[in-house]
């Protein structure tokens, strides 16, 4: 997700067995607006009408999992499937979701979080294996861990390599303020010196590269739209597809810099296909597991959208959000540049 404000949360709904169309659920699910008054840390991803956001965690979904040790406290960490530990953090805004995928020979890191929590103690903490780094794409809350581990793979890609350079304590100092954070910071951690810090990329993996772990291979499949670099893996055997921020049941970004609605789109449509061969798809934020029939209402409300962005006289419901148009489905939303 980016830094950008924006308004409506529609609550998870699990599509597996709706028999609505993607156009009768934009009717349908037309959420209440928080007041576009109400400070940030109230409207940005949530809905939730309160002042104080942290009062609607703990998330439910998160009470199917078995809870892990969570080391320094920062990172709450569960097992969300065989051989796959979501590292959430709730006490930010965002809440980041990264995942330790476990093979018999090493482990995979897919995104490293914030950069608040020590990632790679955690790791440390929960696996003895080796650990190569992945990151789904190269937004700082998903790349905030990288200056701690030396084996990072990532696509060759300019948008990513400009990235390794790290981000600024201007350009990320809002997350790390009061209105963002809720639980107490980490031993040593200095908001005023919160950055990204910079990291190397030491091999290139791009659209059907196989990584294999020891009994477990991934496949990386690039899912631009999100961000240039947006990239997805799938567990073909483990019938497990990690998604990043290329879906989440939140509003999916195509109008911020790097996003592109046209690859987004496409994207989708990729995604859809693939959506038979899964059981679970673990999203970027919120929650740690969802149902793959969100792929298919997703290249769904896409098309719809793609439709109504070309069509003057569209009747395709939609609410205005900084200057936006925020489309609502069941269970997530797409915001596009007006």
């Amino acid at each position: 997700m980016s830094v950008l404000r924006i308004t409506g949360w529609l609550l998870m709904v699990l599509l597996s067995g709706c028999n609505q169309s993607a156009e009768d659920a934009v009717v349908a699910s037309q959420a209440a607006v928080v007041d576009d008054a109400a400070p940030q840390s109230e409207v940005r991803n949530r809905g939730v009408d309160t002042a104080n956001w942290w009062d609607a965690l703990p998330r439910p979904q998160w009470a199917q999992f078995e809870r892990l040790d969570s080391g320094d406290g920062w990172f709450e960490t569960y097992q969300v499937g065989p051989g796959v530990i979501a590292i959430y953090e709730p006490g930010q805004f965002e809440e980041v979701i990264s995942y330790l995928i476990l093979g018999s020979e090493r482990a995979l890191l897919f995104d490293t979080g914030l950069g608040i929590g020590n990632m790679r103690d955690q790791v440390e903490a929960l696996t003895e294996l080796p650990v190569v780094v992945l990151n789904s794409h190269s937004h700082y809350d998903h790349i905030g861990g990288n200056s701690l581990f030396t084996r990072i793979y990532g696509p060759d890609l300019p948008y990513t390599a400009a990235r390794t350079a790290g981000v600024g304590h201007a350009e990320v100092a809002e997350m790390v303020a009061p209105a963002w954070v809720w639980k107490p910071l980490p031993p040593g951690f200095e908001p005023a010196g919160y950055r990204i810090g910079a990291y190397q990329i030491s091999e290139y993996v791009g659209e059907g590269s196989i990584i294999d772990l020891g009994g477990r291979k991934l496949e990386v499949l690039m899912t631009p739209g999100h961000a240039p670099d947006s990239l997805c893996l799938l567990d073909r055997e483990g019938r497990l597809l990690f998604v990043g921020d290329t879906f989440y049941p939140a509003p999916l970004y195509t109008h911020i810099a790097g996003a592109s609605f046209d690859d987004y789109v496409n994207s989708a449509n990729r995604l859809a296909a693939v959506a038979p061969l899964v059981d679970y798809l673990f999203p970027g934020h919120n929650v740690g597991r969802v149902a793959p029939d969100y792929l298919a209402a997703m290249a769904d409300a896409f098309a719809l959208v793609s439709a109504a962005q070309t069509d003057p006289d569209s009747e395709l419901a939609f609410v205005a959000t900084d200057g936006n148009r925020q489309y609502q489905f069941d269970g997530f939303s797409i915001i596009v540049a007006d």
